[in-house]
C-alpha cells in the first residue's frame, strides 16, 4: 500500500535520511518512532507529497485513496459540525443527487436508459454506509467527544483543540484505503483516546501513526517502523515486542561500529606511516580498499536531555484555593462553580474530557483569561512558571538563541546554550529557524525557558505531546523532585499516574 524506496533528504546542514526505505502492506498498523529530530514529521510530509524528497521516490497504489490527518488544513468555517462531517460522504451525497437529476430528466424524456443510471448509483447507496450516515456521525462524535460541543455549533468557533478533533472524526468517517496519523491523541483526553485505540485496532485498511504515547502506540500497532542513524528499521508486532528487538539490534550494531572504527584507525596508522617508505605501494593499495569501505553511521549523540526548574522560596500552608470560581470566555461558563483546595507542595493532576476547560483553568490562574464570577487565591510571593501546549511563535524565523536572549538579555550566550543543551538541544539546533524545529524540539525550548525562570508553582498544560521517552522521563524525575507545587494536564495518564499526590476531575 506504501513503498518509499532510496529516500534521502536534507534540512538546512542535517542530513534527516539517506538512502532510507519503507514497505508498509495492505492491512498492516505501523507505528512510526524515532527521537525527537530524528524527521518523523518531515517523513509524513513527503509520503502525503507535501514535501519532495532530496532523492528517491514514494509509491502508492493508484486509485487508493490517502487520508492524512493535517490538524492545519483549511476548512469552511461556516460550516456547522454536523455539516463537515457530512462532507465525509461526499462521494455518496453526489450519487444521491445524480439519482435526483436522473428521474428529474426522466420525467421529461421518458428515456429508459436514466432509470437504468440511476438504478444502478441507488443499488451503490444502498450497499453502503450512506444510509447509517447520521448514525455513524453521531457515534463518532459521542466517541471523540464532539457531541459535547453541539453539533450545531460553527467550525470558527471552536479552539485549535477542538476543530482537530472534528478534522479527525472526518477523517475516520471517511474510511480511507491508507490511513496516515501523526500525533492523533493530542488533543483527546483518556475515555477518547481508548475509543480511538479501539475503533483503530478494529480498522480494516492500512495506518501509519506517529505517536508519543507509547501505551496508545502499543496497543494498535502490528508493525513498528523505527527511524535511527538515518535509516528505517521495519519490526513485526507491538511497540513493546519491537523495543526489544530494537535493543538487541543496537547492541550488535553499536559492536560492529566499534570494530568498524579501531580497524578503520589501525589502517590509517598503518598508511600514515609507510606511504612514504619502502612499502608504499602496500599503503596504496590499502588506502583504496578504504576508501571503498562503507562506513557504518555513528550512533545518535542525542543525549538525555536533564530538567532544573529553579525553586524560588516561600513559606505558605495553601497554594490556591478557589471561591465559587467560574471560568469559561467571553461571559459564557463552562462548568459550574469550582471550589478547590491544594496545599504547597502538592502534586495535583488534573483529569477531564477534552473541551470540558482544564486549560480554561490553567490560563484563568495565570490570569491570561478573567474569571466569569466568583475568586481564588495565591499566597503573595507566588511565582508561577507556566507551560503552554501551543506551539505558536510570534517569530517564527527567531532561533532558541535568539528567542530565550531576548527573554534573558542579561544570560551570556554560553548560559543560554548550556539551558538549551540539558534541555536536548544540541549546538546545531539552537542556531535553526524555530519554524524547522520538530514539534518535540521546539517544546524542548520552552522546557528550557522554564528551566531560566524561578518559581514555586509549576502549571503545566500537555507537556508531553509532542517529545520522545527519554525526555519525558527526565520531566518526570523533575517533577518528582521538585520543591514547589505542581499542577498538570495530560493526556498520558501513565506519565502522571505514579507521582502526583492526587488526581483532580475537573467534571466532578
Amino acid at each position: 500500500m506504501l513503498n518509499l524506496t532510496d529516500i534521502t533528504h536534507q534540512f538546512a546542514d542535517k542530513i534527516l535520511y539517506e538512502n532510507l526505505n519503507l514497505q508498509v502492506n495492505r492491512g498492516e498498523h505501523v507505528g512510526l518512532i524515532g527521537q525527537n529530530g530524528t524527521g518523523k514529521s518531515t517523513l509524513i510530509k513527503i509520503i502525503t507529497g507535501e514535501l519532495l524528497p532530496d532523492n528517491g521516490r514514494v509509491e502508492i497504489p493508484r486509485n487508493s485513496h490517502l487520508g492524512y490527518l493535517d490538524q492545519y488544513v483549511q476548512v469552511d468555517e461556516t460550516l456547522t459540525i454536523y455539516d463537515f462531517l457530512k462532507t465525509a460522504f461526499q462521494k455518496e451525497l453526489d450519487k444521491e443527487a445524480r439519482i435526483t437529476a436522473y428521474y428529474t430528466e426522466y420525467s421529461e424524456t421518458m428515456d429508459d436508459r436514466l432509470l437504468e443510471n440511476a438504478g444502478r448509483l441507488q443499488t451503490e447507496l444502498d450497499q453502503g454506509e450512506f444510509y447509517q450516515m447520521d448514525t455513524l456521525i453521531h457515534e463518532m462524535a459521542t466517541g471523540l467527544g464532539i457531541q459535547v460541543l453541539g453539533l450545531d455549533t460553527v467550525l470558527k468557533e471552536l479552539s485549535g483543540g477542538q476543530r482537530s478533533k472534528v478534522i479527525l472524526a472526518k477523517l475516520l468517517l471517511e474510511k480511507p484505503e491508507i490511513l496516515v496519523l501523526d500525533e492523533p491523541t493530542n488533543h483527546l483526553d483518556d475515555t477518547h483516546v481508548l475509543w480511538l485505540t479501539n475503533f483503530l485496532q478494529n480498522f480494516s485498511g492500512t495506518f501509519l501513526v506517529v505517536s508519543h504515547d507509547r501505551d496508545f502506540l502499543n496497543e494498535i500497532t502490528t508493525h513498528i517502523a523505527d527511524i535511527e542513524f538515518g535509516k528505517m528499521t521495519k519490526y513485526t508486532g507491538n511497540l513493546k515486542k519491537a523495543l526489544k528487538q530494537k535493543e538487541a539490534n543496537r547492541e550488535t550494531y553499536l559492536k560492529q561500529y566499534e570494530n568498524q572504527k579501531k580497524q578503520i584507525e589501525k589502517t590509517e596508522a598503518y598508511i600514515r606511516k609507510y606511504k612514504a617508505g619502502s612499502r608504499s605501494t602496500m599503503a596504496k593499495s590499502r588506502e583504496k580498499q578504504l576508501d571503498k569501505v562503507e562506513r557504518l553511521t555513528p550512533p545518535s549523540e542525542a543525549l538525555k536531555p536533564h530538567y532544573q526548574f529553579p525553586y524560588h522560596n516561600i513559606v505558605s500552608t495553601l497554594a490556591l484555593t478557589t471561591d465559587h470560581l467560574v471560568i469559561g470566555y467571553e461571559g459564557k461558563p463552562l462548568l459550574s462553580p469550582i471550589q478547590l483546595t491544594i496545599r504547597y507542595g502538592e502534586k495535583v493532576a488534573i483529569r477531564g474530557f477534552n473541551g470540558v476547560g482544564k486549560s480554561t483553568l490553567l490560563k484563568t490562574l495565570i490570569g491570561e483569561i478573567p474569571a466569569v464570577d466568583g475568586e481564588f487565591q495565591l499566597p503573595a510571593n507566588t511565582k508561577i512558571n507556566y507551560f503552554s501546549q501551543d506551539l505558536a511563535w510570534e517569530y517564527p524565523l527567531e532561533t532558541p538563541l535568539q528567542y530565550l536572549g531576548d527573554l534573558f538579555p542579561k544570560a551570556s550566550i554560553k548560559e543560554l546554550r548550556r539551558h538549551l543543551s540539558l534541555a536536548g538541544l544540541v549546538n546545531q539546533l539552537a542556531q535553526e529557524p524555530m519554524k524547522n524545529l520538530s514539534g518535540g524540539e521546539q517544546t524542548k525550548v520552552k522546557l528550557a525557558q522554564m528551566t531560566m525562570t524561578p518559581g514555586n508553582f509549576l502549571i503545566l498544560d500537555e507537556p508531553t505531546n509532542h517529545i520522545d521517552q527519554q525526555a519525558k522521563e527526565s520531566l518526570q524525575e523533575s517533577l518528582i523532585n521538585y520543591e514547589g507545587t505542581v499542577i498538570v494536564v495530560s493526556h498520558e495518564q501513565e506519565f502522571y499516574e505514579d507521582w502526583v499526590d492526587r488526581i483532580v476531575d475537573i467534571r466532578e
